[in-house]
């Protein structure tokens, strides 16, 4: 009995233990050290010296939903400004399996190899738990991401508009200040990701699949209509003779629509990302593109309708923000949508309300 009154529990032990207390105390320390404002100006010459290490704590910065970093964030990216806008801007996008990271990873091993620096920005869906990145493309492209031409950024999607993360269109400003001049910006692949990402890029590549039903997507309008290019992947093996058979009909397909206001007619390629057949063929395609696009000025005009997206984004983001910070919205959102629930107020009624509580709508 009295050997039990003596023994300790563990968190007894925890805090009467020297070494374990001076842990602690450290890591105290760290945390408070962390907590510290960073040297904004020794952040943005890291960035626009190529440093790594500096940007992916800028974009973090970026992405992060803290008001005390307001002020650090704005000025990172007016000091960035002046150096960005140099790279092309290609949207990659795919159903989830249709092997949109492998594809990536060769295309990206293409062009450093031929002395571009690249960028992967790979917006992966949010974990609903967490918040985090579910995918991990950094453990998906193992020899790229280890080459020191490449950056790769998986960013989770967290609550925005069909996966596309909130802060991607500040860091591509970012990669471009850091030298990167082909920026890769993947999206996962579903709901209106393709819309947002078509919107902030000067190029769509689609992906697609063979023999697994996908080839019906051709004949319907929407994410084929805004592909400048389709790609049909894992063309090899005993796939080949229907990824032939798919590219004749999403060919055909593509003749149904109106033409690009560009001029440019989108093309149907064939490849293997897992067998590294066709990638310079695409990559061909790609630069043809770019040529064309800046020689008949359409490359600046998509640019322009970039930057008024990118603008009308950031207002809508900020006002939805600011809504939901509101105190006065805070208090009401839980009565309101309790009347609701039970039907003594419609959705369009309530909204009104909480919008003019809010002074937003007169």
């Amino acid at each position: 009995m009295s050997l039990s009154k003596n023994k300790k529990s563990a968190l007894q032990e925890t805090k009467s233990d020297p070494s374990l207390n001076l842990s602690q105390t450290s890591a105290e320390r760290i945390k408070n050290l962390r907590r510290q404002s960073r040297d904004i100006k020794k952040l943005t010459e890291g960035i626009l010296s190529g440093n790594k290490t500096d940007l992916s704590q800028a974009i973090t910065l970026i992405e992060s939903q803290s008001q005390r970093h307001t002020v650090d964030i704005k000025t990172i990216i007016s000091t960035c400004l002046p150096h960005s806008n140099n790279s092309l801007r290609i949207g990659i996008t795919g159903v989830p399996g249709v092997g949109k990271s492998t594809f990536i990873e060769q295309l990206g091993l293409l062009l450093v190899n031929k002395g571009h620096k690249v960028a992967v920005l790979a917006v992966d869906p949010s974990s609903s738990v967490t918040r985090g990145s579910i995918l991990g493309d950094k453990t998906r492209m193992e020899k790229l991401v280890q080459h020191p031409m490449a950056y790769i950024r998986p960013t989770a999607s967290g609550e925005s508009l069909g996966g596309v993360a909130r802060k991607t269109r500040e860091s591509i400003l970012l990669c471009e200040a850091a030298g990167y001049d082909i920026l890769l910006i993947e999206t996962v692949g579903v709901g209106q990701s393709e819309t947002a990402v078509h919107s902030m890029t000067d190029f769509f590549l689609l992906l697609k699949l063979a023999g697994a039903g996908d080839e019906l997507q051709g004949i319907k309008r929407g994410i084929i209509e805004m592909a400048d290019a389709i790609v049909i992947n894992k063309a090899d093996g005993d796939n080949i003779k229907a990824a032939k058979k798919a590219k004749v009909e999403f060919n055909r397909a593509l003749h149904m629509y109106p033409s690009k206001s560009n001029g440019w007619e989108p093309k149907v390629k064939l490849a293997s990302a897992l067998q590294n057949e066709g990638i310079d063929k695409v990559w061909r395609m790609l630069a043809d593109y770019f040529e064309k696009a800046k020689k008949n000025g359409y490359f600046e005009e998509k640019r322009a309708h970039q930057n008024k997206f990118w603008l009308t984004q950031t207002i809508e983001d900020t006002l939805k923000k600011e809504f939901y910070q509101n105190e006065i919205i805070k208090n009401e959102f839980p009565e309101v949508l309790k009347k609701i629930h039970n039907q003594d107020l419609s959705p369009f009624e309530a909204a009104e309300y909480l919008l003019k509580k809010a002074k937003i709508q007169e």
